[in-house]
This record gives structure tokens, sequence and C-alpha cells, in this order.
């Protein structure tokens, strides 16, 4: 069983390059850059945050990556 990493990012911390009035389109992006990254994450809307799910094996690359989306 592999081990999984959720990373929550809240709606109102979002930069202003994303529109915050459509986050499902904004965790598709974050969905599709991880995945071209050749991580394996699904990227969800939640109420209040953004839910990105990952292989803990993963999450130093996941983070470079949302680090060059300004995400973190």
């Amino acid at each position: 069983m592999t081990a999984m990493t959720t990373i929550r990012i809240n709606h109102d911390a979002l930069p202003r390059e994303f529109d915050r009035s459509r986050p499902d389109i904004v965790a598709g992006i974050i969905q599709t850059a991880l995945r071209e990254a050749g991580i394996r994450a699904d990227a969800t809307d939640g109420a209040a945050s953004l839910r990105i799910e990952l292989p803990t094996v993963q999450l130093a690359k996941a983070c470079a990556v949302l680090v060059d989306l300004k995400l973190i």
C-alpha cells in the first residue's frame, strides 16, 4: 500500500493569476501540471479549499511544481 499525502490550498490564498470564482478549473490546471511532471495526483475542489492527493514519495517533486505555480 502506498502512503498518500493531502495538500490543501485555501481558495483565498490563490494568486491573482487564478480565477478564484472557478476553483474547479484551478484544480484541473494544478492536476494537469502535476501529471505533466510525472506526479500521480488528483486535485479536486472542496468547500473552502483545493485538495491535492498524491503519493507521499512524490511530495518533494509536487512541492517544486506548486512553487512554480506560485501556490506555495
